[in-house]
C-alpha cells in the first residue's frame, strides 16, 4: 500500500507540474473568495474527467479522443490570452483579468479553468492510461484518494507563492503582458504536441 501510495504521487507530480504556473497566475488575481473557490473547483474538476477517461480506457473502452482533437483544446487558452491581452489593456483599470477570463461565453470561471486543465491533458493521459492498467481493482480507489489529495497540495502550494509579496506584486505589474504571453504560448504548446499544426498544413 505504501508503494501504492508513493507512485501515484510521483505519477501525479510528473503531470501536475505542468499547472503550477497556470495556478500561480490565477490565484494571484483572485481577490475575491468566490474567484479562489472557482479556480480549485476547476482544478478537481478537470482533474477527475482525465481520470475517469484514463481509468476507462485502461478497461479497454475506446472512445478516447484521438491526439489531434485534444490538441484543439490549445485553442481555448489561445483564445483566453489574446482576448485578456485585447482587453485586458481597454478594462485595466477597471477590471481584474479574472472578469475577462470568466466573460461571455465562459462566465463560470471554474469552467475555463475546466477546459484548460483538459487542453493540457494530452501528456497526462498518456501517462494515467498505462499506469492504470497496471493497477489490481483494490489500488484503484487509493490511487485517486491520493491524486485528489494531491490537486489540494498543488492548489495550496499555488495560492502560498502568488500570495509571496514578491511574486504577487510582479504578476500584478507586468499581468497586462504575462498573462496573455503564458496563455497564447500554451496554446500554441498544446497545439504544437498534439501534431494540429501538422494536420492543417
Amino acid at each position: 500500500m505504501i508503494a501504492t501510495i508513493l507512485t501515484a504521487i510521483a505519477v501525479y507530480i510528473a503531470t501536475g507540474i505542468d499547472y503550477l504556473i497556470i495556478l500561480i497566475i490565477l490565484f494571484s488575481q483572485s481577490l475575491k473568495k468566490g474567484q479562489l473557490k472557482h479556480i480549485v473547483i476547476g482544478q478537481y474538476l478537470g482533474t477527475v474527467i482525465i481520470l475517469l477517461i484514463s481509468l476507462l480506457a485502461s478497461f479497454g473502452v475506446s472512445f478516447i479522443p484521438q491526439q489531434w482533437m485534444v490538441g484543439l483544446l490549445g485553442l481555448l487558452p489561445l483564445y483566453l490570452g489574446i482576448k485578456v491581452w485585447i482587453k485586458g489593456g481597454e478594462e485595466a483599470e477597471e477590471s481584474n483579468i479574472l472578469s475577462v477570463l470568466s466573460s461571455n461565453r465562459f462566465n463560470k470561471l471554474y469552467l475555463t479553468v475546466t477546459f484548460i486543465v483538459l487542453a493540457s491533458s494530452a501528456d497526462d493521459l498518456s501517462i494515467y492510461i498505462p499506469y492504470f492498467t497496471t493497477l489490481s481493482g483494490a489500488e484503484i480507489p487509493i490511487v485517486g484518494l491520493v491524486f485528489l489529495i494531491m490537486v489540494g497540495i498543488l492548489c495550496y502550494i499555488s495560492y502560498r507563492i502568488a500570495s509571496v509579496p514578491l511574486i504577487s506584486e510582479k504578476i500584478e505589474k507586468y499581468e497586462r503582458w504575462i498573462v496573455p504571453i503564458v496563455f497564447i504560448g500554451l496554446g500554441f504548446y498544446i497545439m504544437l504536441e498534439n501534431e494540429v499544426f501538422s494536420l492543417l498544413f
